[in-house]
């Protein structure tokens, strides 16, 4: 049986003229995510992970910021790509684990729909997927409202093993 454990993290900075997209669900705010696809932080820090653990690489080498293909395109598309590339290699998700780090909005109404999101896209049960919340009370970049950062770390098994 082979198993591997996988980290991710990703920053973007909060900006006016933005929608804000985490995990996959768009949330009413002033400001939104600087990136060239969605800038969903969250599914980003998650997909690092599962790349990194399935020895892939990372976001910026399977998806590149100069393909015009991935201007504006769904983190949630990316992720389910992931998904795929890490089936047809023989890995199958166990769980993801992951933390947003935001000062504002407040966000733990939408965990649910989050979970669910990120659990379709990978086809897997919403009961892997965990994702928590937590501010920096105040504190650097994030506490201070200039961006939001994510956490996630995953395991991956060798599919057909238990």
């Amino acid at each position: 049986m082979s198993l591997r454990v996988g980290q991710g993290y990703d920053v973007h900075r909060l900006v006016k003229g933005r929608k804000l997209i985490l995990g996959g669900v768009e949330i009413p705010f002033s400001k939104g995510l600087e990136g060239h696809s969605d800038a969903d932080v969250l599914v980003h820090a998650v997909i690092d992970a599962l790349l990194g653990a399935g020895g892939m690489g990372d976001i910026g080498q399977m998806f590149p910021d100069k393909n015009p293909y991935y201007k504006d395109i769904s983190s949630l598309r990316l992720l389910w790509e992931v998904g795929q590339s890490l089936s047809r290699a023989g890995w199958r998700v166990e769980n993801v684990d992951s933390t947003v780090i935001a000062q504002a909005p407040r966000l733990q109404i939408l965990r649910k729909e989050m979970q669910g999101n990120i659990a379709t896209a990978l086809g897997i049960p919403a009961s892997m997927v965990n994702v928590k919340f937590t501010t920096e009370e105040g504190m650097g970049f994030t506490g201070e409202g200039e961006g939001i950062a994510a956490h996630a770390v995953c395991l991956l098994n060798e599919r057909g093993a238990l």
